[in-house]
Order: C-alpha cells, then sequence, then structure tokens
C-alpha cells in the first residue's frame, strides 16, 4: 500500500474514518505527514466529534512542526477529550512544546489518568517552564517515592534538581530507592551514570564497588568502569576491562573502546574497530570517528568522506531575522534553571529546555524560517549525484525522498534547537546550537555580547557522518 492509494481512499471515501485513520498513521510513519494534513484537517472539521480525527490532525501537526493549530481552531473542544487521557495528554504535550501554559492541561490529563508516568513528567516540565520548579520537584519527587523502580521518574528528578544546584542532594531519590530495592541493577546503573554525567567519578566508582557487594559483577559495572578509568589515565586497567568487550554488538560500546584507543594514541587500534562496524546497524555512531581516525593515519578515504568544498558554507542571516534585543530577550527570558544540565557539554552557565523551534513566538518562528530557508540552500547546493552523500544520508538517518519536501528529499521539520547562556568575564554570551533531523549541524551566534550591533551569523552548515 502507498500513501497515494491511501489518499485516493480516503478522499473517495470521506465519511470512511478507519481510511482516514489508516491514512495518517501511514503519513506518521513514513515522514509525510505534510501530504495528509489538508484530508484530515476537511474530515475532522466533517465528523467534528470524532476525538480520534481529532487526534491524528494534531499528531500530524506535531510532527510538521505546526504547533500554532492556526490560532486554536483546530483544538478540538473539550467534551471530546476530557475523558480520554491519551488525547487529552496529547493537548497538554503540544501546549508545552509550543510555549503555551500547559499546566492546567496536564492538571487535567492527570485527572483522567492519575498513574500515568508521562503526565507527571509533563506537568512537571509544564510548571518549571513557567516558573514553578519547586513545586514541581515536589510532584515529581512524591511519584518517585511511591515507584522506586520509575526509572524514567529518576532520570528527570536528578536532572531537575541538579539543574536547580542542589548539587550531591540531586541523587538523592535513587540513593533512597537502591536502600529498599538493592537487587535492583537498573538502579545502580542509572545513579552511576549519573554521577558520571555529573563529572563525580569517584563517587561513581564507589557506588560500582558498593553494587557489587550487592549483586555481584556484571558487565555493566565492567564497562563503566573501564570509562571511568580511561578518562582518570588509568590506561593500563582500563585496557583490562575493555578486553571483554571488543567483541560487543553495542556500537555505544565499541566508540568507548574507540575512544579509550584515541585517547592513548593508539590509532590503529581504533581504525580497525571503526572499520569493524562499518556497514553494521549502529554504525552511524562510528561515522565521527572513521574521519578523525583517517585524518590521523592520511588515509585517502577522508577525502571521498568529507573532501569537497560544498559540505562547508558560512551563511548570513541578519536580513532575515528578528530585530536582535527582542530574540535576545525572549530567548534569556526562557532560562529558568541555576545550574547546567547533567547531560549536556554546557560549561558554568545554563541552556534553555525542550525543543525552542517547537516554539510559536514570533520570533522564534521567524528565526526558524530564516534558518530553514538557509538549509534548504544548502541542500540544493550539494551535489546530487555524488555517491558519498547518498550514503551518509543512508546511514545517519533515512529522510524522505518526496520531492515536495525539496532537493535530495531534505524535510524542513524536526530541528531541535537549544539557545545557550555562558558568563565569560564580564560579557554575557549567547549561543544556538540545533540539528535537524538528518546529518547537517549548524551554530548561531545571537547577540553574543551585549554591545554588538544587529548582526547574526549562522556558521558552517556541515555534512555529518
Amino acid at each position: 500500500m502507498t500513501l497515494e492509494n491511501l489518499l485516493d481512499t480516503a478522499r473517495a471515501n470521506g465519511d470512511d474514518t478507519s481510511a482516514l485513520e489508516a491514512l495518517a498513521s501511514f503519513a506518521l510513519s513514513h515522514q509525510q505527514e505534510h501530504r495528509a494534513l489538508d484530508v484530515l484537517a476537511q474530515a475532522a472539521r466533517r465528523h467534528g466529534t470524532n476525538a480520534r480525527l481529532w487526534q491524528w490532525l494534531a499528531l500530524l501537526q506535531r510532527a510538521a512542526d505546526d504547533r500554532g493549530f492556526r490560532s486554536r481552531k483546530l483544538l478540538p473542544r473539550r467534551r471530546l477529550w476530557r475523558h480520554d487521557a491519551s488525547i487529552a495528554k496529547g493537548r497538554a504535550q503540544t501546549l508545552l512544546e509550543a510555549g503555551l501554559p500547559a499546566v492546567d492541561a496536564f492538571a487535567a490529563a492527570r485527572k483522567v489518568a492519575p498513574n500515568d508516568g508521562d503526565i507527571v513528567l509533563g506537568v512537571t516540565a509544564a510548571l518549571f517552564a513557567e516558573g514553578q520548579a519547586e513545586t514541581g520537584l515536589s510532584i515529581l519527587a512524591g511519584s518517585v517515592g511511591a515507584n522506586p523502580l520509575w526509572l524514567f521518574g529518576h532520570r528527570d528528578l536528578v536532572q531537575l534538581r541538579w539543574m536547580m544546584g542542589e548539587g550531591a542532594a540531586s541523587f538523592a531519590s535513587l540513593r533512597q530507592a537502591i536502600s529498599t530495592n538493592p537487587q535492583s541493577e537498573a538502579l545502580w546503573v542509572q545513579l552511576i551514570h549519573a554521577l558520571m554525567q555529573a563529572e563525580l567519578n569517584a563517587e561513581a566508582l564507589a557506588v560500582i564497588a558498593e553494587g557489587r557487594k550487592a549483586i555481584g559483577d556484571g558487565p555493566r559495572f565492567a564497562v563503566n568502569e573501564a570509562v571511568i578509568r580511561s578518562d582518570s589515565g588509568e590506561r593500563d586497567v582500563a585496557a583490562g576491562l575493555f578486553a571483554s568487550f571488543e567483541n560487543s554488538d553495542d556500537p555505544t560500546i565499541a566508540v568507548r573502546i574507540i575512544r579509550h584507543h584515541l585517547r592513548y594514541d593508539d590509532v590503529d587500534a581504533a581504525a580497525a574497530l571503526v572499520d569493524r562496524w562499518i556497514g553494521r546497524p549502529g554504525e552511524a555512531l562510528v561515522w565521527p570517528y572513521a574521519s578523525l581516525c583517517w585524518r590521523l593515519l592520511g588515509d585517502a578515504r577522508v577525502d571521498w568522506l568529507e573532501g569537497e568544498d560544498a559540505l562547508v558554507r558560512v551563511v548570513d542571516l541578519a536580513p532575515q531575522l528578528p530585530p536582535l534585543d527582542k530574540l535576545a530577550g525572549l530567548l534569556r527570558s526562557l532560562h529558568h534553571a541555576r545550574s547546567q544540565h547533567l547531560d549536556q557539554s554546557v560549561r558554568g552557565g545554563t541552556q534553555t529546555d525542550g525543543a525552542l523551534f517547537a516554539r510559536i513566538e514570533p520570533e522564534i518562528r521567524q528565526l526558524r524560517a530564516a534558518i530553514v530557508g538557509a538549509v534548504a540552500d544548502y541542500v540544493g547546493a550539494l551535489p546530487r549525484a555524488t555517491r558519498r552523500i547518498r550514503r551518509l544520508v543512508r546511514v545517519v538517518i533515512s529522510l524522505c525522498a518526496s520531492p515536495d519536501h525539496g532537493p535530495c528529499g531534505w524535510r524542513a521539520r524536526a530541528f531541535t534547537p537549544t539557545m545557550f547562556i555562558r558568563q565569560a568575564g564580564s560579557a554575557l554570551h549567547s549561543m544556538l546550537h540545533f540539528r535537524n533531523a538528518g546529518p547537517m549541524t549548524a551554530r548561531t551566534l545571537a547577540g553574543s555580547r551585549l554591545d554588538l550591533p544587529r548582526q547574526v551569523w549562522a556558521s558552517i552548515f556541515r555534512q555529518r557522518a
């Protein structure tokens, strides 16, 4: 069945809701949501009380990065979602992502499904976004305390506490859960990972030792110890621990071993492991290290991989941008954290939470439109017949081949930008970093000093392997 077949069926049988749902499901799973939107929008209006059609329409709009809902005209009436937890949750989540008040919507969803963990996480995020972090922490901590094996709850609670500057107290929920559930390897490993993200390696090693005493040794303890020992300069100890994982089928472990070899200047060993992983599931994680290894070894394949000038461009976005003072003020207003994220590379600063380009403020939409246009121009200028580019696109992500998406099947959606603010001396520095759902990355400097003229540079759209 093709999308064209489903479109024809849905148009010919406008009252067949099963055909409409089949169309929406196929379009969503094949990243063709834009082609089904009009059909579903018309159907939702005709079947005004069919909550499922409204839900499918909202899912398609969300996937297309359109959370404006044409001034909310397409939001289903409350009577359609107040008794359906899935619809209520989706509505609240979309409001949150769009940058609209969502606390009440999540509270309503929680009444329908009080034990839904995703709703608890959602209301916590909504409270944080509206400057009520302490209330969100209290709600999430209560839910985690009542469900000590809830790993996603622990993950977000640790992250939020760390962002709010609680330091070592951020890990209290995991330590408490382990005290009552010492046989849960998952809890031990999550605490170890959290400590490693916080760069508290000595504490992580102590927890590994405690875990081994409680439940015995295991590969998850060993590989995390190997990573810590390698990072800490204990080459031989790390090598001994990594040795048993050389033939692992886990690409994340392979990357750790490659990094270990590179850290200690064993480029040949790193390159050999890279070569073993190319062509296997999970190879996308290895390609950046292929570039590094081949450059260090003078391997001719590096030119095949990244030797074309067309892969790097610098674009001046200034003419397409909103007033910089308004954009900068809006971006700074979105910072509610007091400390850096655990799992991000920001040092000594904070970053916004969530997908920035999902928001519907005019300044954000104008910024997004400027970057979408620049990326479309960049992709259009790439050599379309280059086999290497086609291969890399397949490796990193399977992009839609519809001509409606522009040259090379690029899709103007799924950006996940975050604006960083860092303090350097007395000057406030800002950076917007984003990746789209494909093999490119970009950075935008937005008012990096408060006394800069109105100018923003979008730098280096680069094909990523």
